[in-house]
């Protein structure tokens, strides 16, 4: 009798320890979240209505948006897609990881989001385009499903199929982190319906000449955005029915800015301004929006530290904002740095910015050349509109030269109050009332080009460009595989 008086008393005790245990391991098995990271593909982020955008239709992303944090401060430092996307996988600067040109390659031996989360258990895929160099760095698995031609004229119909499988591992006890990046709204801006947004309806940028041309294709580009969107959909969609979407972190960026002319190839604020929304239904309070200074580099740390690792032990130039996603901080940089060398668009025009989040110094280190970029004003290439701006009265229209000055002829230095001129029309530079802030970035910039190895002029060489894409790269810091 009492040893079943001492079996029934310690019958609680055990329930409970098993339920603590078996709690323990459904926490334990939890705390690796999924991550989905969506990318567009030459969206001008203040053309989506959740940063201002005054045409486009985006039900999804605002949805995604409204369910999440917005980050009104994020930027990538190169306003090229290979750039910045490398910058994204590997964590650090352009002339860190090595591709600081378009159509080039990082730097053999580094390591990117691969190499950072499987050691710590996790899947990492890429659907639709790559474009990052060289494979053995960027070694994703490769998930079919969607487009990876940003060019092809129209875009390949998408299927979902893949990236549900590639979800579905998360149930098995297999975390994932899967990238999907999208090739819209990128030219030739033949997908959606145009005829959504009529040309002469439409509200065009103030960084823009007001020309038919520029309305017909600001038109096809705006439907690209919309069909963009419902990619979107579809791919949240796929993640829910996985089941896995309540322990998945959705983040949404839009990349550098649009082939018009002041944003891609660009360090204006429409260039390497990007849209970031991060979703994450544990931690991530709902409609949220934050203040804090981040970018591209940034993202690999802060995946590394979600994922369970160490990301302070890590050779990264980003730093995670794992604080400023739980809202614990409402702060995370200090400075934002952004290079731009043009090859192979054009002939050499290096640039370099460094913006605070409110102000933004802009130096053109070869102000006496004439920028041009053969993408947006090759008509084999491009469409009209560059012509259209060139070939407007300036006696009628003085405004579009004005523009196709600002484009093509730069000064040495350029300052803008970009919170409150976002198309950065109103150069401050030789304001007396802003020089202290211009001596602050102008100082902050030196320190970050030394730290980078930056020469300014001559890594624009062509035969930078050329070591680049063999592997043997001549400018900048050299890292530890």
């Amino acid at each position: 009798m009492k040893k079943k008086n001492f079996f029934k008393a310690l019958l609680p005790f055990l329930i409970g320890s098993i339920s603590i245990m078996a709690f323990t391991t459904a926490e334990t098995i939890s705390e690796k979240p999924n991550f989905l990271i969506i990318i567009a593909d030459d969206c001008t982020y203040n053309d989506l209505p959740l940063f201002g955008g005054e045409n486009a239709k985006t039900p999804n992303i605002d949805k995604l948006a409204q369910q999440g944090l917005t980050f009104n401060q994020a930027w990538l430092s190169e306003a090229i897609c290979q750039p910045c996307r490398s910058e994204l996988y590997t964590g650090l600067y352009p002339l860190s990881n090595g591709c600081a040109w378009n159509h080039s390659a990082s730097r053999p031996g580094i390591q990117s989001l691969p190499d950072f989360l499987r050691p710590l258990g996790y899947k990492v895929g890429i659907a639709g385009k790559v474009h990052v160099k060289p494979e053995d760095v960027y070694d994703f698995d490769m998930v079919p499903g969607f487009d990876g031609n940003c060019v092809r004229n129209p875009t390949q119909p998408h299927n979902t199929e893949a990236i549900s499988e590639y979800m579905s591992a998360a149930k098995k006890g297999n975390p994932f982190c899967l990238v999907v990046a999208l090739t819209e709204p990128h030219v030739p801006w033949v997908m959606g319906e145009a005829s959504a947004y009529p040309p002469e309806k439409i509200i065009l940028p103030s960084n823009f000449a007001d020309t038919p041309e520029t309305r017909e294709d600001f038109s096809r580009y705006l439907a690209e955005i919309t069909y963009m969107d419902s990619q979107v959909r579809d791919i949240l969609a796929t993640l829910k029915e996985s089941g896995a979407d309540e322990n998945t972190i959705i983040f949404f960026t839009s990349e550098q800015g649009s082939q018009f002319p002041g944003c891609k190839w660009t360090n204006y604020n429409t260039g390497i301004h990007t849209a970031l929304i991060a979703h994450w239904p544990a931690k991530v309070k709902p409609g949220q929006r934050t203040d804090a200074l981040v970018q591209y580099a940034d993202m690999a740390p802060t995946l590394v530290e979600l994922a369970g690792g160490n990301a302070d032990k890590m050779d990264f130039d980003g730093k995670s904002f794992v604080e400023v996603l739980e809202g614990s901080s409402s702060v995370h940089r200090q400075f934002v740095y952004t290079v731009h060398n043009n090859l192979p668009e054009g002939p050499p025009y290096p640039i370099r910015s460094i913006t605070d989040g409110r102000f933004h110094y802009i130096r053109n280190l070869l102000p006496g050349e004439i920028y041009i970029e053969k993408h947006l004003m090759a008509k084999e290439i491009s469409h009209d509109y560059w012509d259209s701006w060139v070939g407007d009265d300036p006696l009628k229209k003085p405004e579009s030269y004005q523009l196709v000055k600002r484009y093509m002829r730069r000064p040495p230095e350029e300052l803008y109050l970009a919170t409150e001129d976002p198309y950065e029309l109103n150069n401050l530079i030789d304001d007396p009332n802003y020089r202290e802030i211009k001596q602050k970035l102008s100082q902050a910039l030196d320190e970050w080009m030394i730290n980078q190895k930056d020469p300014g002029d001559p890594v624009d060489t062509p035969e930078a460009l050329k070591a680049a894409r063999e592997g043997n790269h001549l400018h900048g810091p050299a890292r530890n595989p």
